[in-house]
């Protein structure tokens, strides 16, 4: 899923899973004031659906109440009991986040089982040459990291031999010249080429043997937000643009309890804070696609006579 928009396919049944969830729309160019509404909103009426399983999409009425318990104005978004023209448009965003999270995110998440099973396709079909990396749990729940080693895997087959720093130990940094021009709070799970002056930067969320929704896997999106805010304020002023991706997988997280986290996943993407969420099984087909937008921009970076090496924005 990138942060650009709608994908008119993402529920045709005709779709290829290598097509990404979200394609070009108007949200991704809304302005701050539009996200504090949905945000507001999606706190006070609800993210889901109590007792059911999907998302909440509100009424003008509720929204018009909740402001109003709030002693604030609603008026920008409801007239009477219907929808202005600004209202219409958050109604219209909350109802295709909710429709592309239970139509096309769903069906991507894997359980434990499912994500080892297509493992040991993928993995038979590549012959990676990386080793596998291992969950940070114990005993019987430690296992292959499996999202992890599939996007290793998808990496490794789709850069042509091209460097890749599958675990860095360092922290992402961007240059100027001979001087660093930002270098990132947190390290993360993967960059292309390196961590120095990447094209391509993502992190891996995948809770498999997880039994609860705990504040570490919460705090997890909002460091993910910290970093495509670092991101974000780089690409603004230097135009420099570094991809970042968010790769999440489980079902009973993400789904069954962590619903409201993937309404809050979708709202970065088009906020401008990832430029794609890759969902479970959506990994294997859709990385190959990107890396060849990658490979194509490291390759403009080495040709003779470029005056940045870094990405820069046209």
């Amino acid at each position: 899923m990138n942060r650009s928009g709608v994908d008119c396919q993402a529920t045709d049944s005709k779709a290829k899973l290598s097509d990404p969830v979200l394609l070009i729309s108007d949200y991704a160019s809304q302005p701050m004031e539009f996200w504090a509404d949905v945000r507001t909103v999606s706190q006070g009426v609800g993210y889901t659906v109590r007792g059911e399983d999907r998302i909440r999409v509100p009424t003008a009425v509720e929204v018009a109440e909740y402001y109003d318990r709030l002693n604030l104005n609603s008026g920008h978004l409801v007239s009477g009991r219907m929808w202005t023209s600004t209202g219409r448009l958050l109604f219209d965003y909350l109802r295709y986040r909710a429709e592309v999270l239970e139509q096309s995110v769903k069906p991507l998440l894997m359980d434990a089982q499912q994500a080892k099973a297509l493992y040991e396709v993928q993995r038979d079909e590549l012959r990676p040459r990386l080793e596998p990396p291992m969950n940070k749990q114990r005993g019987e729940k430690r296992q292959i990291a499996y999202l992890s080693a599939l996007v290793n895997m998808a990496v490794e087959a789709a850069i042509q031999g091209y460097p890749c720093d599958y675990d860095p130990k360092s922290l992402t940094l961007v240059t100027q010249g001979d001087r660093p021009l930002r270098t990132l709070a947190r390290r993360l799970d993967g960059a292309f080429p390196s961590v120095v002056d990447p094209v391509a930067i993502w992190e891996v969320k995948e809770y498999y043997h997880t039994t609860t929704f705990g504040s570490r896997i919460a705090d997890g999106v909002y460091e993910t937000l910290l970093d495509g805010m670092e991101l974000k304020e780089l690409r603004e002023a230097s135009g420099i643009h570094v991809r970042h991706y968010l790769m999440i997988d489980a079902y009973k997280t993400w789904w069954e309890d962590g619903k409201s986290y993937l309404c809050r996943m979708i709202d970065m993407a088009y906020m401008g804070y990832v430029d794609e969420v890759l969902f479970g099984r959506e990994v294997v087909d859709r990385i190959p696609q990107l890396a060849k937008a990658w490979i194509t921009e490291l390759e403009l970076r080495q040709q003779p006579g470029t005056p940045n090496p870094q990405n820069r924005l046209l």
